[in-house]
């Protein structure tokens, strides 16, 4: 979850994200996992004005959240978002859906397409072959579905998921 301090590893990644999805003070933006809110703080400080929401299924990091951003953070699950339909430019979950069954993954897919007005994207772990599949089992603390990359991208056009994607790979 990061620490008990924070040393700025996501402050290039929110800039990536304000470059390549167009951000500014007008646009929302919501972290699925959102832990303790490292990423929305480093968006808030890039975009003046920008709305962030987060939500996570810890207590733990919602209660030990960066300051600027608890206000903003809930409580929830990733299968049912308590947000309306189309209520983000952007939604954003890194390494939080392979932690469930794929069942469960498909129904957070449906979830986070529904939220978004635009943009999506997530980081899932996969890999390409025996030997990463392994590293990712010898790895693997609480997430319960790696699949190869290919299984992946079958799963994203079966619950109609169009946002971006990359590969968390051993």
């Amino acid at each position: 979850y990061g620490g008990y301090r924070y040393d700025g590893r996501w402050r290039p990644i929110a800039r990536r994200f304000q470059e390549h999805y167009g951000l500014t003070g007008e646009s929302a933006v919501l972290d699925v996992g959102c832990a303790k809110g490292f990423l929305l703080h480093d968006l808030l400080e890039a975009i003046p004005g920008i709305a962030v929401a987060g939500l996570d299924i810890s207590e733990y990091v919602l209660t030990n959240a960066m300051e600027t951003v608890q206000p903003f953070l809930c409580l929830g699950n990733c299968r049912d978002l308590p947000y309306p339909d189309r209520s983000f430019d952007l939604v954003v979950s890194i390494a939080t859906i392979h932690n469930l069954e794929l069942d469960e993954i498909k129904m957070a897919l449906r979830e986070l397409e529904r939220v978004s007005r635009r943009h999506k994207f997530i980081k899932v772990g996969a890999y390409r072959n025996e030997e990463e599949r392994t590293a990712l089992d010898k790895w693997n603390v609480v997430a319960k579905t790696f699949l190869p990359c290919d299984e992946w991208e079958r799963v994203f056009a079966e619950v109609g998921y169009t946002g971006d994607y990359c590969w968390f790979t051993p």
